[in-house]
């Protein structure tokens, strides 16, 4: 028994605990948590997942087209800052900062924000040349920031707040727990998630309908959009709108050794736990703290609407064989129906 499973129990004997306060321990324990852990479980061999970024620098460079894009509706700031919360090994960072080029290369500063021990060893290493040129820095999570104009962008950032799910029954809303004997559904008052909840079901709530609610999701967006005085908001995740993840009964996705399933009570602090991004609520938090312009598309169509593609092809023309096919294999899982670019969706606002 681990540390942590002994800690469960020990939890569990007092009676049972909603799913989201497992997640949140299974993940975030300071000492025994998942994401608090000294190894990263990033990767293919012998990890548990991979992101986008495993796959090729692409959505590095597309994004950089997008950052100076914004860069230049701010009349091109002398300084324009990039913020990544959850910025994980720092290879975005590494390859936003590796494309941007002229002028705007000259503005751009990175802050890689995240307290997992992993994380920061990894992006020291990553980002060691930018570090050392004062173009990148690593702060923590508490880190005050005084509001900047530039960016806040994400990948995969939201789907890793604790969550927690309901269901109803066509009487009453059930929340999910864990007990000393297993998984159960308690009838429970859902407050501010089940007015939400009926608000987005299109026709009326069914029985078996059911979603996700992430209560540090207003407060995570409050930290985020205080640090931003003018620029833009970019956040690449997997979900939906919440009508549709209503309809599914959208629940928790437990990640290990690249197989999903959702026996997410097993294997506390050894697994990597997920859910579905409520875009429709993170959209609607944004425009209420004064973000315009608020939209999302699939991951694919984002990057066929703004990567350079011509150019791309064109500078891809010069690259040994084996460079070049990793390049366009990069490209088609961003792209390709089926593929993880089918899968992730890109959220965009903009302030100021």
């Amino acid at each position: 028994m681990t540390p942590l499973e002994a800690m469960l129990q020990a939890r569990l004997a007092q009676g049972p605990i909603p799913t989201s306060e497992f997640m949140a321990l299974a993940l975030y324990h300071p000492e025994h948590g998942y994401y608090r852990r000294p190894e990263g479980a990033w990767g293919f061999a012998g990890k548990d997942y991979y992101t986008a970024l495993d796959c090729g620098p692409l959505l590095g460079e597309a994004l950089t087209v997008r950052l100076e894009a914004a860069w230049r509706r701010l009349d091109r700031p002398p300084s324009f800052t990039v913020l990544e919360p959850g910025a994980g090994r720092g290879w975005l960072g590494r390859d936003i900062l590796s494309a941007a080029a002229g002028d705007f290369q000259a503005a751009l500063a990175y802050l890689h924000q995240d307290d997992n021990p992993a994380a920061r060893c990894a992006a020291t290493q990553a980002l060691e040349p930018f570090l050392a040129a004062g173009r990148a820095r690593l702060i923590r999570e508490d880190e005050a920031l005084e509001p900047f104009a530039g960016a806040v962008i994400s990948n995969e950032l939201f789907d890793a707040l604790p969550a927690q799910p309901w269901r109803w029954d066509g009487e009453h809303w059930l929340q999910e727990r864990l007990s000393a004997e297993g998984t159960h559904w308690q009838p429970s008052d859902p407050g501010e998630a089940g007015t939400w909840f009926a608000a987005q079901a299109e026709d009326g709530l069914h029985p078996e309908d059911g979603s996700i609610w992430c209560q540090d999701l207003a407060p995570l967006v409050d930290r985020l959009a205080g640090s931003l005085k003018a620029g833009l908001f970019l956040t690449v995740d997997y979900g939906a709108e919440a009508s549709r993840l209503l309809a599914k009964g959208a629940d928790l996705r437990r990640y290990k050794g690249h197989a999903v399933d959702g026996l997410w009570w097993e294997q506390p602090g050894e697994c990597d736990l997920t859910a579905d991004v409520d875009f429709t609520r993170l959209g609607g938090l944004l425009e209420q703290r004064r973000f315009a312009e608020v939209a999302h598309t699939s991951l694919s169509h984002w990057v066929r609407e703004h990567a350079p593609l011509a150019a791309w092809e064109s500078q891809w023309q010069a690259l040994p064989d084996s460079e070049r096919i990793q390049r366009m294999q990069n490209l088609l899982q961003l792209t390709l129906p089926g593929m993880m670019g089918e899968r992730f969706r890109v959220l965009e606002a903009w302030k100021g």
